[in-house]
């Protein structure tokens, strides 16, 4: 995993909508699930993923890898379905 190169907010969007951080951020979600998945440490994945130090302000950090997985888990969910429907109005019938 390469260091974070990206600028992110400590919370990401809650709402129900697909936004625009959210599309600059799918990479970043999608880095977040799988290091969950491979049961990575949220110290290891905030400080490769986010580049910040966990060691520095815990606190701050663990809220900001929660609320992107969170985040990460409701475009699994259910924040996909508009990224397919737009794709179906682009596709030709």
């Amino acid at each position: 995993m390469g260091q974070a190169t990206q600028t992110f907010v400590d919370e990401p969007p809650s709402g129900e909508r697909l936004t625009s951080y959210d599309r600059a951020h799918m990479k970043l979600y999608m880095r977040l699930l799988d290091a969950a998945r491979d049961g990575a440490d949220w110290r290891e994945a905030v400080h490769v993923l986010f580049g910040l130090d966990p060691g520095r302000d815990p606190e701050r950090c663990r809220r900001i890898h929660d609320a992107h997985l969170a985040r990460a888990r409701w475009m699994t969910e259910r924040g996909y379905r508009e990224l397919v429907r737009e794709s179906q109005r682009k596709t030709p019938s």
